[in-house]
């Protein structure tokens, strides 16, 4: 019988509360037979702040793991040993600091640096277009993403310096071809920037070491095709732009987490079929094979997962890779007419966009146009499911059902303890007595030279990680030397022309507008550091084309500047968007300031993936309507903010 192929790694993307109980979490996960690990860190650490930062209020802990400091780093990682392990960190902005910590705890466990395997996602460039994370602007980010680069180069030849990430390009509404082009432009950019770092003869080894993260979603076939047109335009563009000879060098490697996007807070459990199928994409193909899974969980939707539902994930890649015949086949889809047309549709769309790219001057000059094309992409898709053209079962179909058990109780979810902030604000302050200051000062100011003479600052970010440095000191360096940076929100105040279907509320919105005597003001807003903004975007769009004056600025605003800016608008309803689970600190915060400015007469409505206690809760503070996944209707949102506008004028 034919040997058998290796299975791909299996991961889990874990992280949450501290680095001790993440610690835990992970020794269990390699227990039960995950092969790699898959660190999720939290917000604050994401975007270069300390846990006891303003902005960090409510975020530390949340969506993944806090790393303040080299003893953070220590206790994440405290008794799993580096040099034996693949660990991937989905960390872009803050990449090389993060990795600087994680060198330096190695070298305290006596491993061989050289040895280090694994990956940082260190892709900024999908951060401005939709997940949010970035500090600084494009240009500065896009050195250090390559001095990472350069610097594994020289010091860490088995570690993956970039994955380049079409993951949240296709949550954020991304087609296919635009996942395809916006990815690959995103890795030309980087390549074409380190050329300049690394010598010519080392060239070709580096451009095998940059790894892809994609998603795949419920569509698939065309994912799978998805996959093989990415293998084979990559291996294009190594031959032809970067003249790569080696084949193994020009190999599309990937690992994937499956869309998170198309899981349904409605009937839950249907999720573990989306899940499984959405496996199939990236597992069937041998040509076009991940080199690394994680699954979400059922759950997602509805919050944090439990340690039981993350097994379950895993359980499910086990099955696959072990029970099925999967891995003692040649590639199942070779000489197919149908898969073989199909990817070069894609193949022929993506290439068209990336010509596109090309003449505007590459990813880096594109991002305000790659932007407003997601935003209008995502705007057509959730068009298509309100208007029951895609069929998303028990959501616009079916949705009468049995109540799940699955989430009866405890509400099928992990909940972080609120203390966990504090517990770890204690543990900084410590940290902060205890270490040599002058240390600290000498190895930051050694930093910020480099930075600002465009030297490589991975050996003093290294040196600044041992001195005791802090995360939020380290990127308050960068923020010093290269400023902060707002992306583009993708949204235009220019209505689109896409506004049949929406007579009806336009009418509502003109007769209210008449009333107020003046445009009904619509405020969009985003307190905190969650930078997934997609639902703002798309409830900011809508409002726009439904005929509202509306003020959307981005993401990360603190609770105060959205109050200032509807108190300065006159704003008749403040919109409040928060996916990452710290919406009770946030808009409590919120609503008293809005009560202390004199506004508590205008109406707050607040969307995310907010459970039923803590709407409940967010009722009783004074919020006006909680919207979750489930209301996918954004016209029925859109005359519920005209219906809140409507009474008091009603009253006048």
């Amino acid at each position: 019988m034919a040997e058998k192929d290796k299975p791909w790694l299996f991961r889990t993307y874990a992280g949450h509360s501290t680095a001790e109980k993440s610690n835990a979490l992970y020794r269990g996960n390699l227990a039960k037979g995950q092969t790699g690990l898959s660190v999720a860190f939290d917000l604050p650490t994401q975007t270069g702040y300390d846990s006891d930062h303003v902005l960090a209020r409510g975020e530390v802990g949340k969506v993944g793991v806090p790393v303040c400091h080299l003893g953070d780093m220590r206790m994440l990682f405290d008794q799993i040993p580096l040099e034996q392990m693949n660990t991937s960190m989905t960390i872009n902005a803050t990449a090389p600091w993060l990795l600087s910590l994680y060198i330096a705890v190695a070298e305290e466990q006596g491993a061989d640096v050289a040895k280090l395997q694994g990956t940082v996602q260190n892709d900024i460039i999908k951060e401005y277009l939709s997940r949010g994370t970035y500090i600084c602007p494009p240009k500065p980010s896009l050195r250090m993403i390559t001095d990472v680069a350069a610097y594994t180069a020289k010091n860490l030849p088995k570690w993956n310096p970039m994955n380049v990430c079409s993951y949240h390009l296709q949550e954020a509404g991304a087609t296919p071809e635009q996942e395809l082009a916006y990815a690959l432009a995103t890795g030309i950019a980087v390549l074409d920037d380190l050329r300049g770092k690394v010598e010519p003869q080392d060239f070709p080894a580096m451009v095998g070491r940059i790894s892809f993260f994609v998603n795949a979603g419920i569509r698939f076939v065309t994912e799978l095709c998805k996959m093989r047109a990415f293998t084979e335009l990559w291996d294009e563009i190594c031959r032809e732009r970067y003249g790569i000879q080696e084949a193994k060098y020009r190999r599309f490697r990937y690992g994937v987490q499956v869309n998170s996007l198309g899981l349904t807070e409605q009937q839950p459990e249907n999720n573990v079929y989306r899940i499984l199928l959405e496996m199939l994409a990236v597992t069937l193909s041998k040509n076009a094979r991940a080199r690394a899974v994680q699954l979400p969980a059922w759950n997602e939707a509805l919050g944090l997962p439990r340690p039981w539902d993350q097994q379950w994930s895993l359980r499910m890649q086990q099955i696959v890779a072990y029970e099925t015949d999967l891995l003692e086949y040649g590639d199942l889809f070779d000489g197919n007419p149908v898969i073989a047309a199909k990817v070069e549709e894609l193949k022929s769309g993506a290439r068209a966009e990336l010509a596109t790219l090309d003449q505007m001057g590459g990813a880096i000059a594109a991002i305000e146009y790659m932007k407003s094309r997601l935003v209008e992409s995502n705007a057509e898709r959730l068009n298509r499911i309100e208007a029951n053209e895609t069929v998303v079962v028990g959501v616009n179909r079916w949705q009468q059902g049995e109540p799940s058990p699955l989430t009866a109780g405890d509400g099928g979810i992990m909940v972080v303890d609120p203390a966990v902030e504090q517990d770890q604000i204690a543990r900084l302050d410590a940290w902060r007595q205890a270490r040599d200051e002058t240390a600290v000062e000498a190895a930051l100011a050694a930093l910020r030279d480099a930075a600002q003479q465009g030297r490589n600052v991975m050996p003093f970010s290294i040196a600044a990680a041992k001195a005791g440095a802090t995360t939020g000191e380290w990127a308050a360096v960068m923020r010093q030397v290269h400023g902060e940076y707002r992306g583009p929100t993708g949204v235009s105040t220019s209505p689109s022309n896409r506004t049949e279907g929406l007579e009806p509320i336009r009418e509502a919105v003109d007769a209210v507008s008449q009333r107020l005597g003046r445009r009904l003001k619509f405020l969009v807003g985003k307190p905190g550091l969650d930078g997934h903004s997609n639902g703002a975007e798309q409830i900011a769009f809508r409002a726009r084309d439904c005929g509202m004056d509306i003020t959307y600025e981005g993401i990360r605003l603190t609770p105060e500047q959205i109050v200032a800016r509807a108190a300065e608008d006159g704003a008749h309803v403040v919109g409040l968007s928060i996916l990452s689970g710290s919406h009770l600190p946030l808009i409590e915060d919120l609503m008293e300031r809005m009560r202390a400015a004199g506004l508590a007469h205008v109406p707050v409505v607040v969307g995310g993936i907010i459970p039923d206690e803590d709407a409940a809760r967010l009722l009783r503070m004074g919020v006006a309507r909680v919207y979750t996944p489930k209301d996918f209707e954004l016209n029925r949102i859109m005359m519920d903010i005209v219906a809140l506008v409507e009474p008091e004028e009603a009253a006048a």
